[in-house]
């Protein structure tokens, strides 16, 4: 199981400090593409720690609301909505090859993320975005009991997908995250470190109601900003090397 965080979210004179102490744990980064963070300066960094690392490079387009960092919904029609997504990943395309570097995946951040998990339309307009890009990429989604149906659903528009599940987010018994303005929706280091040796051990985490939900992911997601995430990382990825000795 791949372990991957959400990175690149400084933007000007707003900066978060933790990406270089995260990403020796990680396999894969999410980098914000300018849609809810990322300045180009950001990008072409955040491209470059990943190279040096070894680190596989995913775009992490989001709604354009650096305001609201990408976590406010928004009504854009599917055509404009299509290249808004295409225009972030294109962006860090280009900053990854001016560096010799590929983009490896694509995974839709926040409420974009949100909405296309449960809106069949936004959802469609993502696949749209990815299958109409010049090179083939696979969509990072969130893992449910549903992923054999999203997996024939986004096969019928020639998109791969790949599923994720999270450490640091409590989950709600329909297999969706708990709405963060909900009290206890991130959870702390004891319980994430907690979550994620679940899901690398077992394939299951402990919904809010105290049920066991089985969950079948490639990848387990880490949070950047978050105020644990490092100590987080380290800790997840011995869990990691654990399973693999």
């Amino acid at each position: 199981m791949k372990l991957n965080a959400d990175l690149g979210e400084s933007y000007g004179h707003w900066q978060i400090n933790a990406d270089k102490d995260i990403m020796p744990f990680i396999d894969m980064a999410n980098i914000a593409c300018g849609g809810h963070a990322g300045d180009p300066k950001v990008m072409h960094q955040t491209v470059a720690l990943a190279k040096s690392h070894g680190v596989s490079i995913g775009a992490h387009p989001s709604y354009p609301d650096i305001q609201g960092f990408g976590r406010r919904s928004m009504s854009i029609p599917a055509e404009e909505l299509c290249h808004i997504i295409q225009a972030q990943i294109a962006a860090l395309d280009g900053l990854a090859r001016c560096q010799g570097e590929t983009l490896s995946y694509v995974k839709p951040h926040g409420a974009l993320y949100n909405d296309m998990m449960s809106n069949k339309a936004v959802r469609l307009a993502v696949y749209n975005a990815i299958r109409t890009y010049y090179i083939s990429l696979p969509l990072v989604v969130q893992a449910t009991n549903q992923n054999d149906k999203l997996r024939i659903e986004a096969e019928e528009y020639g998109v791969n997908l790949l599923f994720e599940a999270f450490a640091d987010r409590l989950y709600l018994d329909s297999g969706f995250l708990s709405p963060r303005s909900t009290p206890g929706a991130v959870l702390d280091g004891a319980q994430s470190v907690e979550q994620a040796r679940r899901l690398i051990e077992k394939g299951e985490v402990i919904t809010d109601s105290g049920k066991v939900l089985s969950i079948s992911a490639d990848t387990i997601c880490v949070h950047g900003d978050t105020p644990e995430a490092i100590n987080n990382v380290a800790r997840i990825r011995e869990i990691l090397l654990g399973q693999n000795d």
